[in-house]
Order: structure tokens, then sequence, then C-alpha cells
């Protein structure tokens, strides 16, 4: 932040009823990291078909376009994107456009991803921070029954967990087509009683457009943490930034009368850039009986996104280009406890 801008300070404390990493069965609560059959493993335990999980070796099995499709994974989700990659994707579930968010929660190791009162579109949700190879899992939900899973959850949600320690080190490196290139770094040395879980990612993509999206990305991931997902703590800190180029939709006619190829831009200044760092710290305690977790975090977001639907509609000489800014620092918290019995 500098001292000419303008900062909206979000507080948010929420009181939730269940755990992010955590499913229950009638006689104890299960670890997700330990469930290895989703579809057998769940009978009896998650309340209705409408409950979830989904599982690493699942994940990988999926080939991805972005990061973002992840969440493609969980039935009935389809994720898109237009005016360049570094948007936040367009969501749609069971058949409804949830736009950029809007109506489906999604949180990454504890922290909420949707961006309320967001210049662009509220709920806004931008997945491009994610590193795939670095989930654990995925606990969904769908239908608007699941309160407290937050204000965003009118359609769905999903929980997705970050590893907290690696069974290898990884280390990738992609190239293809179309300007496409990606590298990644992961390792998760034990340090002292505990491990930490260490990811670098830099990409870029310039797509299919006469006007290259020149997408390029740099992510960060540190975690420490002692203990394990029932009895133990963990202290992260994540961190993205990325540009990009937009190609926005034409009209039908300019690419007829031959003025622009169909994959051309007329307004080639319109694109983005945006920015992420967040840290939190998580505290669990259980036992064969009860779940307490607590979660806090904070992060800095900033977003510069500059867009032109109507082109020269409204001034033929200089343009109708808009710039939507975001500039946000937001801290919160959440506090669970659950307790297995019967009601008396």
């Amino acid at each position: 932040m500098s001292a000419d801008r303008t900062a909206q300070l979000d507080v948010v404390l929420h009181f939730a009823v269940n755990a992010d990493v955590t499913v229950t069965a009638k006689r104890t609560f299960t670890n997700l990291a330990d469930v290895q059959h989703p579809e057998q493993d769940l009978v009896g335990i998650a309340q209705s078909a409408s409950q979830g999980a989904i599982v690493a070796r699942q994940l990988d099995e999926r080939p991805l376009m972005r990061d973002g499709e992840v969440l493609e994974a969980v039935p009935g989700v389809i994720v898109t994107q237009h005016s360049g990659e570094g948007k936040a994707n367009q969501y749609f579930l069971r058949g409804f456009n949830l736009d950029h968010g809007t109506d489906f929660a999604t949180a990454v190791s504890g922290i909420p991803v949707n961006m309320p009162t967001h210049a662009h579109g509220q709920g806004y949700s931008d997945l491009n921070f994610l590193i795939p190879e670095l989930i654990t899992g995925v606990q969904f939900s769908k239908g608007p029954y699941y309160a407290d899973q937050g204000d965003f959850a009118t359609a769905g949600s999903s929980n997705i967990n970050y590893a907290t320690v690696l069974d290898r080190p990884i280390v990738h490196v992609e190239a293809g087509g179309e300007g496409y290139a990606r590298a990644l770094a992961a390792a998760s040395p034990q340090v002292g009683s505990g491990h930490l879980v260490a990811a670098l990612e830099v990409a870029h993509n310039d797509g299919p457009w006469v006007h290259p999206d020149d997408f390029q990305k740099v992510n960060g991931v540190w975690r420490y943490s002692q203990g394990d997902v029932i009895n133990g703590w963990a202290v992260t800190a994540m961190g993205y930034h990325g540009r990009w180029n937009s190609t926005d939709q034409v009209a039908q006619r300019a690419i007829a009368s031959g003025a622009i190829d169909r994959l051309g831009a007329i307004d080639p200044t319109d694109g983005g850039r945006t920015y992420r760092y967040s840290g939190s710290l998580d505290w669990q305690h259980g036992s064969s009986h009860t779940l307490t977790k607590i979660t806090a975090y904070s992060l800095g977001y900033d977003l510069d996104l500059f867009s032109n639907f109507t082109y020269y509609l409204n001034d033929p000489v200089h343009g109708d280009q808009i710039e939507q800014a975001d500039h946000r620092f937001v801290a919160g918290g959440k506090i669970v406890h659950r307790r297995r019995g019967r009601w008396a």
C-alpha cells in the first residue's frame, strides 16, 4: 500500500460447526488424507450425496489446463476462462453460471478465497495461486444446505487442503506450444521436530491469440508444521504475482469484414496485474470424542484490471476502456469445535 491509495480493511470472524480437513463417522473423526476410495469410504460418513471428498490420487489422474480446473474433480463443476488467463475463472455447477465465484465458496488451507464487494464482481475467486501438486484433498458440498460454509455457498463450496509433508522432492519442467512453459520445485525437509514444505512455481503462457496473453506468474508456498492433522499446528505463508494481456469478445462483423482475425483483438491494451500474499496459523486438537480447530489468517491483495467491452462506442477518440482496481488487506479467523455424541 502507498500513501496515495485507500485501502479497504476486511475483518472477518467465522464461527462454524465443522472442520475443514476432517469428515466424521459415527464412532470417530476421520482424516481426509486417509480416505483412499471416497466413493466407498464415505458411505455412512457423508450426510448426503451432496457432500464428498476428492483425494490426491484422483487429482493426479486429471490433466489440467489451468489451476482452477482442480475443482472440476467435483461432480457437476465446470471451470472455464475468458478475457485473459490471469483473471479468476468462470465457474459452473449443475448447469448454472456462478460467474467468478459469486455462489461457490472456496477456501485454501482454511483461508477464504472469495472476495466480498470486489471491484470486478461479488465473490471473486481467483485460484491462480494454487499449486496442484501440493493438494492433498478437496472437501465439497453442493446445494444451499450448508450455512456453516458462509455467504458465498449458495450453490456449493470446496475446501482445498495443502500438504504438511511431501513423500519426495518434486522437480517439474514443462514446455509446450503457444508459449507455454512451467517450472516447479518443492521439497519437504525435516526441521527440528516438524516438517517444512517449500515450493516455488514459475509459469508463462501466450495462448492461441494474435495478441499473446503473455501470462506470467510466480507462486510460492512455505509451510511449517508439527504433529498431525488431528493433534498439531501449522504456519503457512503463500505468495502469488501475475500479469497478463486480454483478448476480449469481438464483433462478428469485424471478423467477417477481415478487419481482424477470429483470434484477434480490437484493444490490445486490455489486461491486468495482481498479487496475493497471505499468512495463516492452524492449531488442532482432537480425541475420540471431540475435535477443536483454530485458524487465524491475514492477506494482502491487489488487482488492476483493464477491460473494454464497447471499444469506441461512447468515446470514438480515446476508446471506452475502464480500469477496475481492488486493493485490500484482510484479516480473519475461524473457531471450530465438534463433539461426538447422541442427543438425550
